[in-house]
């Protein structure tokens, strides 16, 4: 804490800067709007003021628990190309039963990372050509190439027409 003319001051290292882009894990992708104080249980507290890009809405983490929260940036243009491979040249697992695929999958888009949730899309899309997937495999579907279509669309130097190519 710094003390100034009485008054105490929060000494913060911020992880995270207003207006980087960042993925939260199975929200998808966000802009750092603000880093307000707010006042919860007795105690002032930092918090990042993140507006969601799927869901419209807005979300506030304590600035001390970011690291814990797995957020992170948002993928660069050099990341992408190995993320293509995957997509495009990754083995899919068919034996598993449904139900233990779709735990797996859960934990895939639950770690935030864009490889991941790009393996859950591949395998699923590739499914979808083969048999109708059921409900529950729809709708990971949906959850998972939205969070992916969230972070592509901020890329930097990638345009709408290779997003819509991708996947």
């Amino acid at each position: 804490m710094l003390r100034l003319r009485g008054l105490q001051y929060m000494e913060v290292d911020y992880l995270f800067q207003i207006g980087d882009n960042i993925i939260y894990p199975m929200q998808g992708a966000g802009i750092i709007k603000a880093v307000e104080e707010k006042e919860f249980s007795g105690k002032i507290q930092q918090y990042y003021v993140i507006k969601m890009s799927i869901s419209k809405v807005q979300i506030m983490i304590p600035t001390d628990k970011i690291l814990s929260s797995s957020i992170r940036r948002v993928t660069d243009i050099i990341e992408l190309k190995s993320l293509l491979h995957i997509f495009q040249h990754g083995e899919s697992d068919k034996l598993l039963p449904w139900r233990q695929r779709h735990k797996v999958n859960t934990e895939k888009v639950k770690t935030g990372k864009i490889q991941e949730c790009a393996e859950v899309v591949r395998d699923l899309l590739r499914m979808k050509k083969e048999k109708a997937l059921n409900t529950s495999e729809k709708e990971m579907l949906a959850h998972a190439h939205g969070f992916l279509i969230s972070e592509l669309g901020l890329i930097k130097g990638i345009t709408e027409n290779q997003i819509k190519s991708f996947c």
